[in-house]
């Protein structure tokens, strides 16, 4: 026979009653599975519709790589001309601003879901270095903006040789 010690028992008695609480309350208030599913499903589209509000401030996408004497930066543009962007570089910033253009619309059209966000942007990245406003290269390509920044010549590591 084994014996319990007080804290055991008291552990036992306490996870007995809350199981016994769990059936009866199923039996008493009665669970609907549907009514559990739709409330899931909201609570999803109600964390997802944040997420894209989130990334809509957030305009454009970049992406940032370092090399050893310049850094490039990549911004997703698809449906902006060239002429609709502006860059900006001081010091360790760099900053994209432009407008998106809302397509043409039907007046009697009305929006089942509208999710792209159209009209002024800006974005502004931390590079990891000074850049040379004078060393900027900018390509326009299908929708894909490619920056490369070069670290000024003052601002490189050198190496520097150890007499022995």
């Amino acid at each position: 026979m084994h014996v319990l010690s007080t804290s055991q028992a008291t552990w036992l008695i306490k996870k007995r009653r809350r199981m016994h609480m769990l059936v009866s309350d199923f039996g008493r208030i009665g669970f609907d599975p549907f009514l559990e599913m739709r409330r899931m499903q909201q609570e999803m589209n109600q964390r997802l519709s944040d997420m894209t509000a989130k990334a809509a401030q957030e305009f454009p996408p970049v992406n940032l790589w370092m090399g050893e004497d310049s850094v490039a930066v990549t911004a997703e543009l698809p449906g902006i001309a060239p002429d609709d962007v502006d860059l900006t570089v001081r010091e360790n910033t760099l900053t994209l601003t432009g407008e998106r253009g809302s397509p043409a619309q039907d007046e009697r059209s009305v929006w089942h879901r509208r999710e792209r966000v159209y009209g002024n942007f800006s974005r502004t990245v931390q590079l990891p270095f000074r850049v040379d406003p004078e060393q900027v290269e900018a390509r326009f390509a299908n929708g894909l903006l490619e920056v490369e920044l070069h670290r000024p010549e003052t601002d490189r590591p050198k190496k520097i040789q150890i007499k022995g």
